[in-house]
């Protein structure tokens, strides 16, 4: 057996710190990019008569979004606290059979 052990190989591009900036750049600019129509775009209100007109606000449907994800984040979590087991959950067997 040889005494050099392989080197790791290098992480991928996007776990790199030196590719932080970048990549929070191009987050940035693509979220530029989505709100960028609303400037060209007229919107309508889907239920003018009932008085919600919200959904014709400027970006409404990038906040909407941007909430209701972290809404669901957020949701998760706290389901995770009830829903979660141990790590050891399944390896625990006591239904007699052995796995050697």
């Amino acid at each position: 057996m040889s005494d050099t052990m392989p080197s790791p190989r290098a992480p991928h591009w996007l776990y790199r710190r030196e590719s932080l900036p970048n990549l929070w750049l191009i987050q940035i600019a693509i979220l530029v990019l989505a709100l960028l129509p609303e400037f060209f775009v007229h919107h309508h209100a889907h239920f003018p008569g009932q008085g919600m007109t919200l959904d014709a606000s400027w970006g409404f449907y990038a906040w909407y979004g941007f909430t209701t994800c972290a809404g669901m984040v957020a949701l998760a979590k706290v389901m995770g606290i009830f829903l979660k087991r141990p790590d050891h959950y399944y390896d625990d067997r006591d239904d007699g059979v052995r796995d050697d």
